[in-house]
C-alpha cells in the first residue's frame, strides 16, 4: 500500500478510536459527576500526555488529557486506595460510594458505547440502505446449498425468522442462525415467482471454525448475469490501469481465446497471476492488442490473479441487482436498537464458540485490520464509515463487559461478589485479578496483532 493510503487509513483509524474511546469514558465521567463523585482527570489515551488543560466544573478543577497511546482511556476519580483524601472530600471518594453507585459508574462506559451505536445505526437507516439483492446463482455441485435444492435466480426472502433484503443481510443471517449447526429454513422466491421453503442441513459443521466465507462453505454463489466484457472502470495503481486499459474498453479475446462474457474474462485473469496476457480490446471502434500482467492476491486461502477492473453493467441488470430500503424516523430508531442488540448477542456467541474451540481464533482482528477497514469504509462513503463505527462501538461495549479484571466487566464482577458476601473483595484478591487480567489482555492483543500480520502476508 502507498504512503498516502497508509496515512488515509491511520487518520480514519485515529478518528474512530478517538470518538469511541471519548464517548466510552464520557459515560463514566457523566454518571460519576451526577452521583457526586469527584473526578480528577479525564484522559483519552494512556501514557505520556501530549496535550492537557484544566477546567473548572463546579467546585472541581478537572484535568483533561490527550495521551500518547490511543488504544483506550480512563477517568481518574478521588479514591482513598490510591492517595490520601482530605476529610472534607471523603464522602466524594469513589471507594466510599454505595455498591449500586459504583456499579452505575462502571457500567456507564459500555452503556454509552451501545447508545452511540444506536445513534450511528439510526443515522445509517434514516439515510436508507442501498444493497445488492440476495439472488442466488447455480450453487456449487454437491454442496449443502445444492443438496437443499437451491437453483439459479432464487431470491432469499428470510433465513429462520429473519427477513432478508440484501446479500450482506443474507450472509449475517446465515452466521446468526447457522452458527450452532442443525437444520435451517430459508424462504425463497423462485424465478417463476413461487414462494417456497428450502431446508439447509448444516449438521454439526462449525461455520466459524476456519477463515473461509460462510457462503463459500455452504456452496452459495451470488447471481451474476452474462454481460459483455466491457470495462466500467479501473482502480488506481492496479494492473489494468498500468497496462493502459480504460473505461469502455471491450475485451474481445485474451491470448487468442474469444471472450463472450465478463465471467470468462475473470476466470482467465484469476488463473493468470504474473503472466503476460494479450488482451485484444476494441476501443472507439478500433481493435488493439494490450499486454496485461495480473497481480496476485489470496482469496479464500487460494492465490488468484487480479487486474483491478470492474464491468459495465447495463441499466436493466443494475435495476435487477440493486435494492434500496427506506425507513421513517421511528422505524430507523427501532432498527438501530434491533441491530445493536443482534450484533451484541452475535459477538457474545462467537466469543463463546472460540472458547469452546468451535470458532477459529483467526476471527480476532487487531488495530491493523481495524485501521484498514476504517480507511476502506471512509473511502466508500461517510454513511458506510458511520456503520463501521457503530459495529466497533458495539464490540467495544461487549468486550468491556466481559468479566475480565482490568476491564469494566471485571470490576462489575468484584461488585457482584461484594453484593453476595456483604463486603468488598480483599486488596490481595483484586491485585491477583489485575495481574491475571493484564496477562489475558496482553495475550489477546498479541494474538490480534499476529492475525493482522498474517492477513498482510496473505
Amino acid at each position: 500500500m502507498s504512503a498516502a493510503g497508509l496515512l488515509h487509513n491511520f487518520i480514519f483509524f485515529m478518528l474512530a478510536i478517538g470518538v469511541l474511546v471519548t464517548f466510552h469514558e464520557y459515560g463514566h465521567y457523566w454518571v460519576a459527576r451526577r452521583l457526586g463523585v469527584k473526578v480528577l482527570r479525564f484522559s483519552v489515551g494512556f501514557g505520556k500526555p501530549l496535550f492537557s488543560w484544566r477546567k473548572q466544573k463546579g467546585d472541581d478543577d478537572i484535568e483533561f488529557v490527550i495521551a500518547a497511546i490511543p488504544l483506550g482511556g480512563y477517568v481518574k476519580m478521588l479514591d482513598e486506595r490510591e492517595a490520601d483524601v482530605d476529610e472534607a472530600d471523603r464522602h466524594r471518594a469513589f471507594n466510599r460510594q454505595p455498591v449500586a453507585s459504583r456499579i452505575a459508574i462502571v457500567a456507564a462506559g459500555p452503556l454509552f458505547n451501545f447508545l452511540l451505536a444506536i445513534l450511528f445505526y439510526w443515522i445509517v437507516f434514516i439515510n436508507g440502505v442501498d444493497g445488492i439483492r440476495p439472488l442466488i446463482n447455480e450453487p456449487v455441485v454437491d454442496s449443502i446449498a445444492a443438496e437443499a435444492g437451491f437453483v439459479k435466480e432464487d431470491e432469499i426472502l428470510s433465513v429462520g425468522n429473519t427477513q432478508v433484503q440484501t446479500w450482506q443481510a443474507f450472509r449475517m443471517a446465515l452466521i446468526d442462525h447457522g452458527i450452532d449447526g442443525g437444520s435451517l429454513t430459508v424462504k425463497v422466491k423462485t424465478a417463476d415467482q413461487m414462494v417456497i421453503d428450502r431446508e439447509l442441513l448444516i449438521g454439526d459443521r462449525h461455520l466459524l471454525n476456519n477463515d473461509a466465507d460462510v457462503l463459500e462453505q455452504l456452496g452459495f454463489n451470488r447471481w451474476n448475469p452474462e454481460i459483455p466484457a466491457v470495462l466500467g472502470g479501473v482502480t488506481s495503481g492496479d494492473a489494468a490501469e498500468k497496462a493502459g486499459l480504460k473505461k469502455g474498453d471491450h475485451v474481445l479475446a485474451v491470448d487468442g481465446k474469444t471472450i463472450n462474457h465478463w465471467d470468462e474474462l475473470v476466470e482467465i485473469i484469476k488463473s493468470g497471476a504474473g503472466d503476460e496476457l494479450g488482451f485484444l480490446v476494441r476501443r472507439d471502434g478500433v481493435d488493439q492488442l494490450i499486454t496485461v500482467i495480473p497481480g496476485e492476491r489470496k482469496v479464500n486461502n487460494k492465490l488468484a490473479g487480479f487486474v483491478g477492473a470492474f464491468p459495465e453493467q447495463p441499466e436493466a441488470v443494475r435495476n435487477k441487482l440493486k435494492t434500496r430500503i427506506d425507513y421513517t424516523f421511528g422505524e430507523a430508531l427501532v432498527k438501530g436498537v434491533e441491530k445493536t442488540w443482534s450484533i451484541s448477542i452475535l459477538t457474545l456467541r462467537v466469543l463463546g464458540k472460540m472458547l469452546l474451540g468451535e470458532a477459529a481464533l483467526e476471527n480476532i482482528s487487531g488495530p491493523i485490520t481495524i485501521a484498514t477497514y476504517a480507511g476502506m469504509t471512509a473511502s466508500i462513503s461517510i454513511v458506510t464509515y458511520i456503520s463501521f463505527l457503530a459495529m466497533i462501538s458495539v464490540s467495544l461495549g461487549v468486550l468491556n463487559l466481559l468479566p475480565v479484571p482490568m476491564l469494566d466487566g471485571g470490576h462489575l464482577f468484584y461488585y457482584l461478589i461484594e453484593l453476595i458476601k456483604g463486603s468488598p473483595v480483599s486488596e490481595k484478591f483484586e491485585e491477583i485479578g489485575q495481574q491475571i487480567g493484564l496477562t489475558l489482555l496482553l495475550m489477546l492483543m498479541a494474538l490480534a496483532i499476529f492475525n493482522d500480520i498474517q492477513r498482510l502476508i496473505n
